[in-house]
């Protein structure tokens, strides 16, 4: 199967005053999360990539547009309403500090599947929903390009830790665990047997080994060689 890059977007101004955005429009990247953004764009322009697949809020399509430029290439640029932010109901637009004296915070800590945010969605039916969406257009992508094709999914950080808690075989229940930053890069391979995570809230470094990357499909034994030199 193909490979994807999974980034969350750049820090927005809700992010930096402490506020839960969920689907709220006008959310967009600060100053610092354009620059952010800028140098995830950087690092993912040693890579070719046949698409860029973004979240349909702004600060998902602002840091997909950062990404998009710094390629040589077209890539297919889609919006997928798969991949949007979890629907938070009436946590929407609150302040975190606010969030954390309700008794429900405490279940989005330690048992994110049982949680139901009031007037939104589940957790559970975020991450099936939204691992679905990836699944799907992994193996298009594959199809129409070809095993070593890179791909890049623009999305939020909830998205993307039940993504990484779904390729690493954990429960919900365990995907606090998993710290996904701003304009963070993830990569995960969607293999025949298995996927294989191989990289995890990424903020620097060289991403051209992508380029040459050759997935055998068995996990080398004692760990292997590394990544070839570009």
């Amino acid at each position: 199967m193909a490979t994807v890059i999974l980034v969350r977007h750049g820090r927005t101004t809700a992010n930096a005053t402490g506020l839960l955005a969920g689907r709220a429009v006008g959310v967009n990247l600060d100053q610092i999360g354009r620059d952010q953004a800028a140098l995830t764009g950087d690092r993912i322009a040693a890579v070719p990539v046949v698409a860029v697949v973004s979240s349909p809020l702004d600060r998902c399509r602002q840091t997909a547009q950062l990404i998009l430029d710094r390629q040589t290439g077209a890539p297919h640029a889609p919006v997928d309403p798969a991949i949007n932010e979890c629907d938070y109901g009436q946590w929407q637009g609150r302040p975190l500090s606010e969030l954390a004296k309700e008794d429900l915070w405490t279940v989005v800590q330690s048992q994110p599947s049982a949680v139901v945010f009031p007037g939104g969605e589940s957790m559970a039916g975020m991450q099936a929903r939204s691992v679905a969406a990836i699944r799907r257009h992994d193996a298009a992508f594959e199809a129409e390009y070809g095993p070593e094709a890179v791909w890049v999914a623009v999305s939020h950080g909830d998205i993307i830790k039940s993504v990484l808690a779904d390729a690493l075989g954990m429960h919900l229940d365990l995907f606090q665990r998993i710290d996904v930053g701003p304009a963070s890069v993830s990569i995960v391979h969607y293999g025949a047997s298995r996927p294989s995570v191989h990289a995890t809230n990424t903020t620097a470094g060289d991403l051209s080994w992508l380029s040459n990357h050759v997935h055998s499909g068995d996990a080398p034994v004692g760990g292997g060689a590394g990544h070839k030199a570009p």
